[in-house]
């Protein structure tokens, strides 16, 4: 059995026929690659190289034996690196989702950078229902979601905010508010605020629609709905109102629906979402390369 070193020496002195630009390869010195070679020529009983002051080359059999160990050692090489960047979280799927479809731009731009950064790791986009998040989340269907920040639940962590944005409210684009330069938070009690799926933990739901105005007026809940879209849907056929963010004006340009600024609102924000000790590498690297895209 031939030992790494033996292996080495003997690849890159065919490759280089040359002792000392061999040695300098190596970082060991001319001596040490002559010596190993003898004792590789004496174990296995031939001569591998034909060396005199002016040149070295191989022998036939010094030629069969590179032809046949040269593959095999980048197989080794390919097959440890593999393990590596398996085990360092540098290959596989990266598995992102989104809930609104207009965020995944930035996605789609964050992708491009963490691909440039990780080429062996690939990204797949989904789009989540907001039920979903946290299921799949939990049970490793994905590793990453975009979604709007809070998000007070156990077991899910929270990135830094990647966009911050004002806050609007959707309302019928038939309906007296949709003339209005702004809203304010006591005219959220004459209108039905649309509600997120009841299978939302309620700490979440409650960040996105309020039950009360600042000073605790009620505001009427209505219907709940799966989707996004749904939600936009409902508000353009006058089952009520739903806040979204600046982004929707452009991205979701609807005739049956108008968004309108509400005052003193606390901005819209976006970070991305992981599985609470589940952070790894990739994860790390693609949260760099969307707080880049977002720039």
């Amino acid at each position: 059995m031939l030992e790494r070193h033996e292996l080495e020496a003997f690849l890159t002195l065919v490759e280089e026929l040359h002792f000392g630009r061999t040695a300098d390869k190596l970082h060991v010195s001319t001596a040490r690659v002559s010596q190993t070679i003898a004792k590789l020529e004496r174990r296995l009983g031939v001569p591998l190289f034909e060396r005199s002051s002016r040149q070295v080359r191989t022998t036939p059999a010094g030629r069969d034996l590179y032809a046949e160990l040269r593959p095999a050692w980048d197989r080794i090489g390919a097959a440890v690196r593999h393990t590596m960047d398996t085990g360092h979280g540098r290959t596989g799927t990266l598995e992102v989702a989104f809930v609104d479809p207009a965020t995944s731009q930035l996605l789609i731009r964050a992708a491009d950078l963490f691909r440039a950064q990780l080429p062996g790791c690939a990204v797949r986009l989904r789009e989540a229902r907001p039920a979903q998040v946290i299921p799949w989340l939990r049970e490793g269907e994905v590793d990453l979601v975009l979604d709007m920040t809070p998000f007070p639940v156990d077991g899910i962590t929270a990135g830094p905010v990647l966009v911050s944005e004002a806050r609007m409210l959707a309302v019928p684009a038939n309906h007296a508010l949709a003339r209005r330069r702004s809203i304010g938070p006591a005219e959220l009690t004459q209108v039905r605020m649309l509600q997120l799926p009841p299978e939302l933990p309620q700490s979440v739901r409650e960040t996105r629609t309020p039950r009360t105005t600042s000073d605790g007026q009620a505001i009427p809940a209505g219907p709940s709905a799966s989707t996004y879209n749904e939600l936009l849907t409902m508000v353009g056929s006058g089952h009520g109102v739903f806040p979204v963010g600046a982004h929707t004006r452009r991205y979701h340009v609807r005739p049956d629906v108008a968004y309108v600024p509400l005052r003193d609102a606390a901005p819209v924000q976006w970070a991305l979402l992981w599985r609470t000790g589940a952070e790894t590498a990739p994860i790390r690297a693609f949260a760099r390369a969307a707080g880049t895209a977002a720039t």
